[in-house]
């Protein structure tokens, strides 16, 4: 039952953004197709790559042949390449694509992708483990595991601490060129599948691995000169993904598995392309249409100020954290009171006022009494239809309001404090639907940060801000429920 609501979700989503399109002609199915496409395959290789690889056992070539084949087959069709131009040239798409199915059966058959985030799993739990020590160091037993603890001191002392550890480590990365080399790889698959342009699909790539405000950066001196579309999906590419920084600290608050984390940063980033150019289709003749350098710009003179500087912006961020979770609980507790005095006045007058009793008695049980009643009413069919069971749709639907009225992170500190109550299976989709930035407060970030970068196109990311935010939301849902459908 829950895959059948998965594809009426899928279908009700796809559906959303059709009828939010601001030139529903102008769409490229093309993009739509390869979109889908992309988010299953990513969806199979990770959540299903055992059972995919048990299917493909009748292969005899072990990995070894397997890989040095492949290598021989692209080692001879470069050297006859420049021999041979003209043959070559003929037969090239048909040469490229047969080695490209014999790459794409050996990631299915040697399970690779899988492979590689379970690789990356116990890599950002190192990392983890790292960051304890240099938190020990500073707060003492403080910051050491000791048992039960509240979730304060968690946050306190292992999660800011996490987040500044792990954005001195990205900001290393980026020194070294091992990032901009990701970004660029992924930006040539976007352009060849998905049809984006060069500058779009640079800036949607970095978005795997920065913040929103910081993956604009890649692609600077291109933004003043973008399409409505191009900005669009810039926009919706924020808005759907999370920085790599701040990933470590779900794992710790909410207790989720990173591999359900990666996979969904990855599918979702050519979800948030399909969506935007759904809703925004492209009507305009993009400057950079083919593929565009990346360029990061370099700051840091060394190593050492690399990781320096990295520290620094973390430390800045865990503020920002620790600042947001301190005034948005806050207003939540401040908002859970005011509805709840209302609540109780009512039951009061109903009790004391003969007069009233009828109408506010029959008023009263659909009046909420706090936030979570309201937001878990709103986002309960929207957490059914992505997969989630009845069971655990109301209080999924909660994280899914909580997430777009406020920010992920609140979310998943919730979904930490009800995961036990949850079916595995919605965890995981709620795991897929919480990870992006996509809420209100985002927009004025983007609009705030990608308007300092281009001043004249202000007007125009304003203008998009809501619709980037509902495509992101979009975006993040679709990935959930497809990875419903295929657990």
């Amino acid at each position: 039952m829950e895959r059948f609501a998965g594809l009426l979700g899928f279908v009700l989503l796809l559906g959303i953004a059709f009828a939010l399109s601001s030139n529903r002609k102008a769409i490229r199915w093309k993009t739509v197709m390869w979109g889908v496409a992309l988010q299953l395959f990513f969806a199979v290789v990770v959540l299903k790559g055992e059972w995919v690889s048990q299917r493909l056992g009748w292969i005899p070539f072990p990995p070894g042949v397997f890989t040095v084949g492949i290598l021989l087959q692209i080692v001879l069709f470069r050297f006859l390449s420049k021999r041979t131009a003209r043959l070559v040239r003929v037969a090239q798409h048909w040469i490229q694509a047969i080695i490209g199915i014999q790459i794409l059966v050996g990631l299915l058959k040697f399970n690779l992708v899988a492979t590689f985030f379970i690789f990356m799993r116990e890599v950002v739990n190192r990392l983890i483990t790292y960051s304890t020590e240099g938190t020990k160091f500073v707060f003492g037993a403080l910051g050491a595991e000791q048992g039960e603890r509240s979730v304060g001191l968690i946050i306190a002392f292992q999660v800011l601490p996490t987040i500044i550890f792990v954005a001195s480590i990205f900001a290393i990365l980026y020194y070294l060129g091992i990032m901009p080399v990701a970004v660029q790889r992924v930006s040539r698959v976007m352009t060849r599948f998905l049809g984006s342009s060069g500058a779009e699909s640079v800036s949607v790539a970095a978005s795997i691995f920065m913040g929103q405000a910081e993956a604009p950066l890649t692609i600077r001196p291109f933004l003043a000169e973008m399409t409505r579309s191009e900005l669009m999906t810039i926009m919706t590419a924020g808005m759907a993904h999370v920085s790599g920084g701040i990933m470590a600290a779900y794992v710790l608050v909410a207790h989720v598995d990173v591999v359900h984390l990666l996979t969904a940063v990855v599918m979702t980033a050519p979800g948030a392309i399909m969506v935007a150019k759904i809703m925004v289709p492209e009507t305009e003749t993009p400057k950079t249409a083919g593929d565009v350098k990346v360029q990061i710009p370099v700051t840091d003179v060394n190593l050492v100020d690399a990781a320096a500087r990295g520290a620094f912006e973390g430390t800045h961020l865990a503020i920002n954290v620790a600042g947001m979770l301190i005034a948005f609980i806050a207003l939540v507790a401040l908002a859970n009171g005011i509805l709840g005095f209302l609540h109780q006045g009512l039951e009061s007058l109903a009790q004391k006022t003969p007069i009233a009793e009828g109408p506010v008695r029959i008023f009263l049980p659909y009046f909420p009494e706090n936030l979570q009643q309201i937001l878990g009413a709103i986002f309960r069919p929207v957490a059914w239809a992505m997969g989630v069971s009845w069971k655990d749709s109301f209080q999924v639907g909660n994280l899914l309001g909580t997430r777009m009225v406020l920010n992920e992170f609140i979310s998943f500190l919730q979904l930490g404090q009800i995961r036990t109550t949850l079916d595995p299976r919605s965890l995981i989709i709620s795991t897929f639907a919480l990870c992006g930035f996509a809420n209100f407060g985002s927009i004025a970030i983007q609009v705030g940060g990608i308007g300092a970068l281009a001043p004249t196109r202000r007007h125009d990311l304003a203008s998009l801000g809501m619709k980037a935010m509902i495509a992101g939301t979009l975006a993040n849902f679709l990935s959930a429920t497809i990875a419903g459908i295929i657990l």
